[in-house]
């Protein structure tokens, strides 16, 4: 079924009039609630970019999907830091704290000390890394702007990682159809295999 819907893609001007704003929305939708694969939809709409006849459609892509993930990185970093100012918190920073195991918590934390907002960068880079070092940030009272400042390269670098894996996919598949499942097979291994791993460990340890 999803082949099909992408082997007939719209013409060009339908996919910018359409997938832009889509990108942004589910981008920054992504980055709110941290359960939309965002990674993909980045790597998915490079393919799609990739093989367009617009020069700019790449930039523009890089463009929309950096600016969503820093507006849902700094919704979600306000929303957690009105939880941390309540005595009684709010469902956002628990449902950041309920995201972020203890070990994670406690590596952040340290990192954060050792590194200050450069680890932002790293954290949005290495799956389910994000979430730790936002409540690290929280908890250890980081003001807004200067969250903000460490979000920007962060998020920057994040768009261009998963637009490279798209850009790759693009190039070796013929049909953009083909990139894109081949793009999204490889985001979802990658944002899957921390996961994995710690099964892993805890059925070896026991």
């Amino acid at each position: 079924m999803i082949l099909e819907v992408v082997r007939q893609l719209p013409p060009e001007s339908t996919q910018q009039a359409v997938g832009y704003p889509s990108l942004f929305l589910l981008v920054a939708l992504g980055a709110l609630v941290p359960v939309v694969p965002t990674g993909a939809l980045v790597s998915s709409a490079a393919v799609v970019a990739f093989h367009q006849a617009d020069p700019f459609a790449l930039l523009v892509v890089f463009g929309v999907a950096s600016a969503a993930a820093f507006l849902g990185d700094i919704c979600l970093y306000w929303l957690g830091q009105r939880g941390v100012r309540s005595k009684n918190g709010s469902k956002w920073l628990r449902a950041i704290r309920d995201r972020a195991a203890p070990e994670q918590l406690a590596q952040a934390q340290q990192k954060l000390d050792e590194h200050g907002a450069v680890v932002l960068v790293l954290s949005r880079l290495v799956p389910a890394g994000r979430i730790p070092v936002m409540l690290a940030c929280l908890l250890g009272r980081m003001p807004l702007r200067r969250f903000a400042r460490g979000d920007i390269p962060a998020c920057l670098a994040w768009a261009a990682t998963y637009q490279l894996i798209g850009i790759l996919g693009g190039s070796l598949f013929p049909k953009p159809w083909q990139g894109v499942v081949a793009a999204v097979g490889l985001t979802l291994l990658i944002s899957g295999s921390p996961a994995v791993w710690r099964r892993m460990r805890a059925r070896f340890s026991h």
